[in-house]
């Protein structure tokens, strides 16, 4: 090879080097849209994912633009935007069809933006959509002849059958997921996956995945920790036997030999005490964790034999202070507890069970609301109602006995001259709000939290029995929504009734 021909081949060997460092690290798009995804800023988080995704796509680095055209995706739908993230996706789909890669290569680019797909009819809980989209990716999965996307679809499954409570498949492909990874001894690859599939069943609200999740995860870490064990002593026998054929080897060395083999001793010696002593500690964390889930249970056993034996002594004492002159105060006041008490147990032991929505026109409804407390305020106070001429489903009765007991709080505490208003908001397409406010004495901000919670003190019942604003919580809570005071109001009192539908 002469000087030239040297020269060339290295200058070319040099670019090649140069462009495959340049394919191989991420663009400056990318990188600015992981800073901004740690700053919390989704809409430009997004934003830079999609400029990502078409800087990458135009390249013909197909691998990277289905990344972050994914992530994009996933944060429209993360705030409701489901027409946007199907668009994007299909957009997605328009570029790998359109680039020069092998069938397998597209398949399993393909099989990102479908988990996209079945993620959102997931959160749309519609069962079978999202079934619809995990047989496309089964397919494409396996066109793929990618085991990591296999193992993928495995998780997947999992997820989709435990969500909509089919837990007997749940377990099945769980099992087989766990098997496999377990195998190949990819022990911290199979706790992250339970790890997260825990974490994704608290997310959701799935009380279901979250414990059939914690139940598979302790029963696996109890037989892994055998094969790990097992994998150590084998690995200390190997190690020693090593060692051993190398002290052979070198006979002559009668002196190196002996300080060899005495290390071996105290090395294995120290590794048997630390295996014991590791074997220990992990009994003592087994034998803790399930006393502790058994005082759990019990506690919870515990907590709704209490608020069984509270409504029925409610219930047991109400036909003998029904026969008492309820036109005494101390009278009507037992009557009102002892009602009080029964809705509250009743709410509190039907938290589970899901209540009925109906179509509502929300302008007459929060004026209907108005008008019950008009002659109940001081002079001079001021009633707005504030809602759009819409319609949105509500469980009218819990909804209209929150309200109620909102505004006629408001109207007690509002001074002459003062505002008491109601406004209605639809914050997303699935979840909307209700707010009452007043221009009264504000609720102390250490006593914000307690104001809802019931038998914390002794109180003359005559004056209130303070189970109101707990009744309208557990309501709120049973139309899987929530009620709390508005921290940022301070010019009064405001209550927000938020409900996801």
């Amino acid at each position: 090879m002469n000087r030239k021909t040297f020269i060339l081949f290295f200058q070319l060997l040099f670019c090649f080097a140069l462009t495959y460092a340049q394919d191989s690290k991420k663009s400056e798009l990318q990188q600015r849209a992981e800073a901004a995804d740690k700053e919390g800023s989704i809409a430009t988080t997004r934003y830079l994912y999609i400029r990502a995704f078409e800087d990458y796509a135009n390249k013909g680095q197909m691998p990277q633009a289905v990344e972050c055209g994914a992530k994009g995706a996933a944060l429209y739908y993360k705030e409701n935007y489901y027409k946007e993230a199907f668009d994007l996706l299909r957009r997605i789909d328009q570029s790998v069809n359109a680039s020069s890669q092998t069938a397998a290569q597209k398949s399993a680019q393909y099989y990102q933006t479908t988990k996209e797909r079945m993620q959102m009819y997931i959160k749309l809980r519609r069962s079978e959509s999202a079934k619809e989209q995990l047989n496309v990716m089964e397919s494409q999965a396996n066109a793929s002849g990618d085991e990591n996307v296999k193992n993928d679809l495995l998780y997947n499954k999992a997820i989709y059958y435990y969500t909509f409570g089919q837990s007997a498949q749940g377990n099945a492909v769980f099992k087989q997921m766990a098997s496999k990874l377990t195998a190949d001894k990819q022990y911290d690859k199979v706790d992250a996956v339970y790890q997260t599939l825990i974490a994704n069943g608290r997310k959701s609200g799935s009380a279901s995945l979250v414990a059939q999740s914690y139940s598979s995860y302790m029963a696996w870490k109890d037989s892994v920790n055998a094969l790990k064990t097992a994998d150590e002593i084998g690995a200390l026998k190997q190690q020693i036997a090593d060692n051993e054929a190398s002290i052979a080897e070198k006979d002559s060395k009668l002196t190196t030999r002996q300080a060899i083999i005495v290390g071996l001793g105290i090395l294995a010696a120290a590794l048997a005490a630390a295996l014991v002593i590791g074997a220990i500690v992990l009994l003592r964390y087994i034998v803790l964790t399930r006393k502790q889930k058994k005082a759990i249970r019990l506690a919870n056993e515990t907590n709704a034999l209490k608020a069984k034996f509270i409504s029925n002594i409610s219930a047991q004492i109400e036909p003998t202070l029904q026969k008492l002159d309820s036109r005494i105060p101390e009278v009507q006041a037992l009557l009102d507890f002892s009602s009080h008490v029964q809705t509250l147990s009743e709410l509190e032991n039907t938290a589970d069970e899901a209540v009925e929505l109906e179509d509502t026109q929300m302008t007459p409804f929060c004026e209907g609301m108005m008008d019950q407390i008009r002659q109940q305020v001081k002079r001079d106070v001021t009633l707005t109602v504030n809602a759009p001429k819409m319609t949105a489903k509500i469980n009218k009765e819990y909804a209209a006995h929150i309200l109620l007991h909102l505004l006629n709080n408001a109207a007690e505490y509002t001074p002459e001259g003062g505002k008491i208003s109601l406004e209605f908001r639809k914050r997303s397409a699935h979840t909307h709000q209700f707010l009452v406010s007043n221009t009264g004495a504000s609720i102390p901000e250490e006593k914000r939290e307690d104001v809802f919670k019931p038998f914390l003190e002794i109180k003359d019942l005559t004056t209130g029995d303070g189970l109101g604003l707990p009744i309208c919580k557990q309501m709120a809570l049973k139309m899987n929504g929530d009620l709390d005071i508005d921290p940022e109001f301070t010019k009064g009192t405001r209550f927000v009734l938020t409900l996801h539908v």
